[in-house]
């Protein structure tokens, strides 16, 4: 029977596929797929790890003491007889087999679907067996956790698709991970469904980032959508219908058809120059988190990175960091692959929604933080692990012997931060000069997201070569808004008056200093924001490469100073977003070529 879910729409278009749910475990469980010849293995530590909790379980049954009541040891047999449950661990090899899942999705996704079953069943004893299967599975992924490590690394190339036939998939999950979403970024899902999250959370950043279709907030979806259902993701409505009949299937079939048209078509303007209809030359720059993700930016006609997030090359690593030399590899392969073009490295910005699987011994775990988006995160946590930030710096500073690198401070808002982060870099460069290494003079840039920061940009701007607005926080710290929470996303506005208010002063401000100036957050990449940012004086926008085609379009229909003409009028109203379209209604092409062929 066909429903809808709704939610918050973060990624434009449609998508049509099977649900592949990412069940929320009390034990968190990595999520990949894995190719062909590490099936048996996977299967292999399933079995190893039932192995060992059936011993567990014979063992604990053996020892109960003469005393303890019939009930526990009943218990214990109830566990053993779903542990060997060919329901259980039979169907999970099944997902191992069929859809090429590493073994503790598998064994969570089954969890699910044997959890709905007994949510149905109407006899109350029966549903309450549930908790021990839980436990159960519990158990067997902590066997597996203690057990022979399967290498958090999927084989190049391994796509859902493989393992799925003909049927496009799509992720449904409570929440995502951004060490899963790196995961399955690769995996190129058609789109993402999750039951939290807002407009600017991890999750639709990537979904945005790799132009598909998501959904987020929508709140009990990764309940009630099952396994294998037919799903259709409206992305531009934020709707999720579930098991579509034909009749409304083959409408999205066609709107489908229509938005691939317009992707190709955008696609012709790969290598036309950023120019406005006015002369204005406008950089456009292009975000990535894998030193791979620099082919994609240059193949989308990017005239430079403007924001590698390295701390991605942190996560997925059992907490463990990437040493100097490993770094270096990495950056270096991003800048020769830019082939002269600049490259700017942002320094780990962990925390928040970013934390590492395991923080240093001094530091609060993020999960135990009262608030991590105010905690320990970005240049904060850089400062308190000096060895680990001179490691990066010395690294990024090696890289800049192959190529134009730029260096971008996160979350800075104290100018001791700004002192101490010099002084680690003039560190970083004595200890590379007394070790023989080879680098070049990099700028140094601040990252603008924290209002702080924005009010005291003539200070700052004394001690940095450029600037780097990041909308996203710069939005949750001015308004007070967790972006990740979809109890309060419905208040997250990048029109507010205060946000547009302090994107014109940083600009403007960074524009009479002789500073270069971007934007590197959602905003740079949203068409409905370019007009404005070029009104505002900003000729540099870093977004995700998927994204440069349409505001190259933007940018290509644009008069900058008639824009600049209405900016006051703009900023001052109490409705930014109404003015701003109203001047846009005004000087679009089609209605000037009107009045000028009435004229």
């Amino acid at each position: 029977m066909s429903f809808q879910v709704f939610g918050l729409p973060v990624s434009r278009g449609v998508a049509i596929g099977r649900a592949v749910l990412v069940a929320s475990s009390r034990v968190d469980v990595a999520h990949y797929f894995i190719d062909e010849d590490r099936v048996e293995g996977e299967v292999a530590r399933l079995r190893v790890a039932r192995d060992a909790v059936a011993d567990e379980l014979t063992t604990l049954q053996r020892d109960l003491p003469a005393e303890a009541p019939a009930e526990l040891s009943a218990l214990l047999d109830v566990h053993l007889m779903l542990l060997h449950d060919d329901t259980l661990t039979g169907a999970t090899k099944q997902w191992i087999h069929e859809r090429h899942y590493n073994a503790e999705w598998a064994l969570s996704a089954q969890l699910e679907v044997l959890a709905r079953q007994f949510d149905e069943m109407e006899d109350e004893y029966l549903r309450e067996r549930k908790a021990d299967l839980e436990q159960v599975v519990e158990r067997l992924l902590r066997a597996m956790a203690r057990g022979p490590a399967s290498s958090f690394a999927p084989a190049p190339g391994v796509r859902p698709r493989d393992f799925a036939g003909e049927d496009p998939l799509v992720l449904v999950a409570n929440d995502i991970a951004p060490a899963d979403m790196l995961q399955f970024k690769r995996s190129v899902f058609t789109g993402f469904i999750t039951d939290v999250g807002g407009k600017t959370s991890h999750t639709a950043i990537v979904a945005r980032s790799m132009d598909i279709p998501a959904v987020v907030g929508a709140r009990e979806a990764s309940r009630i959508i099952r396994q294998d259902d037919w799903i259709i993701i409206d992305g531009d409505a934020g709707i999720v219908i579930v098991d579509p009949s034909p009749i409304v299937l083959e409408e999205y079939r066609f709107r489908q058809r229509q938005s691939d048209l317009g992707r190709e078509r955008l696609a012709r303007l790969r290598h036309t120059p950023a120019v406005t209809l006015d002369g204005e030359r406008v950089e456009l720059l292009a975000n990535i988190e894998m030193p791979s993700d620099a082919i994609a930016a240059l193949e989308a006609g990017a005239v430079g990175v403007g924001l590698f997030r390295s701390e991605f090359l942190f996560m997925n690593r059992d907490g463990e960091l990437p040493g100097e030399d490993e770094q270096f590899e990495a950056y270096r392969a991003a800048v020769e692959s830019m082939k002269g073009l600049p490259v700017t490295i942002r320094t780990v910005d962990i925390g928040a929604d970013k934390p590492l699987e395991r923080m240093s011994a001094n530091e609060l775990r993020h999960d135990h933080a009262l608030n991590p988006a105010l905690g320990l995160r970005a240049i904060r946590w850089s400062l308190s692990e000096p060895g680990m930030f001179r490691q990066q710096l010395r690294a990024i500073l090696r890289a800049s012997a192959y190529g134009k690198v730029r260096l971008l401070i996160p979350m800075v808002a104290h100018l001791s931060e700004v002192r101490l982060t010099l002084e680690a870099l003039a560190r970083a460069r004595q200890q590379l000069n007394e070790a023989g290494r080879t680098y070049t003079d990099i700028d140094v840039g601040a990252m603008i997201e924290v209002p702080a920061a924005a009010l005291m940009l003539p200070t700052f701007l004394r001690h940095f070569d450029f600037v780097s607005i990041g909308t996203n926080d710069l939005i949750q710290y001015t308004l007070a808004i967790d972006r990740a929470d979809e109890a309060v996303a419905h208040l997250y506005d990048p029109w507010h008056p205060a946000v547009l208010g302090l994107l014109a002063r940083v600009i403007a401000q960074a524009r009479a200093a002789n500073k270069h100036v971007s934007v590197c957050g959602e905003m740079a990449g949203d068409p409905d924001f370019t007009q404005l940012l070029l009104a505002m004086g900003l000729r540099s926008l870093s977004m995700h490469p998927s994204q440069i085609a349409s505001i190259k379009q933007n940018v290509l229909r644009t008069e900058a100073r008639r824009w600049a003409s209405h900016l006051e009028a703009i900023l001052s109203s109490d409705d930014p977003q109404r003015a701003c379209e109203d001047v846009s209604r005004l000087l679009s092409p089609g209605r000037r070529a009107v009045t000028a062929t009435a004229s």
